[in-house]
This record gives C-alpha cells, sequence and structure tokens, in this order.
C-alpha cells in the first residue's frame, strides 16, 4: 500500500491537520478513559507516528491521565487523538478525517471494559435523517439542505 497524505480536523474548522497514512488499518479503544474522553462506548483509531501528523494549527491538548493527553478543539469541543507524552506514535479519532471511509477496523483495545450491548448491533433497525421529517425541516429552515 502506498502512503497517502489525508487532510482531517474539528468540526468547527479551526483545527485541521494532514496527516501521511501508510496503512487501512484502524481499531477499536473501550478503554473507560476513551468512553469519557469521547462521551462514546468506544473510539475509533488510527494510529500513526507523530512525525507523520502536520497540524494546520495547533490544537488543545487535555492532560486525562498520568501517563497520557489528547489534542482537541476548544471552539467546538471535537476530540481529535491519543497520545502517550513518552511514544513516537498517535492515535486520530478516525471520524475527524475528511473521508473516512478508508479505514477498517482490525482489533479492539481496552475490553475488559467493552460495553456488551453495543458490541453487535446487526439486527437493530436502521434510519436515515431523511427518514425523520422534524430533522429534515430543521436542516432545511437552517442550511437548505442535509448534512453530506
Amino acid at each position: 500500500m502506498t502512503t497517502e497524505t489525508m487532510t482531517g480536523g474539528c468540526q468547527c474548522g479551526r483545527i485541521r491537520f494532514a496527516a501521511k497514512i501508510a496503512s487501512d488499518d484502524a481499531y477499536l479503544c473501550h478503554c473507560r478513559m476513551c468512553q469519557r474522553a469521547s462521551g462514546n462506548v468506544f473510539v475509533a483509531f488510527v494510529n500513526l507516528k507523530k512525525t507523520d501528523v502536520e497540524w494546520g494549527h495547533e490544537p488543545d491538548w487535555y492532560r486525562s491521565s498520568p501517563i497520557a493527553r489528547r489534542p482537541f478543539c476548544s471552539a467546538c469541543g471535537t476530540p481529535l487523538g491519543f497520545e502517550y507524552p513518552d511514544s513516537e506514535n498517535m492515535d486520530l479519532h478516525v471520524a475527524t478525517f475528511d473521508d473516512p471511509s478508508r479505514f477498517v477496523p482490525k482489533h479492539h483495545f481496552g475490553v475488559e471494559t467493552r460495553l456488551e450491548h453495543w458490541r453487535d448491533t446487526e439486527e437493530l433497525p436502521e434510519y436515515r435523517i431523511e427518514d425523520n421529517p422534524a430533522t429534515v425541516e430543521r436542516w432545511m429552515k437552517a442550511a437548505g439542505k442535509l448534512p453530506g
């Protein structure tokens, strides 16, 4: 696989990055630190060298534990990743990439605190944004179009 530069950033656009990506590999972290930091049941991460990430605007950093810190945007609150300060690698959240579709989860981490009810959701009903008239109306009034 060839190395490709991929871009991404926070929701408001204040923090942008360009990252050299050499692999499609990603992973899901279920540890309590990531659950709390993201406000979610797990985080999808891409692991890469810190030297392969260029920040257009330096992110804000939160020291989330005695051994780790997390980049984020203080303007919109978007969590962007995770790093051990003494490591040459870091993780970026898959969903912060402009096109996250390239990445494929290859393993789980922190499974001792995985929330088992969220493990297999294959059988749940699925709905699209346009299936909810109230949401469509809100988007059309506010932006004139549905989010893309």
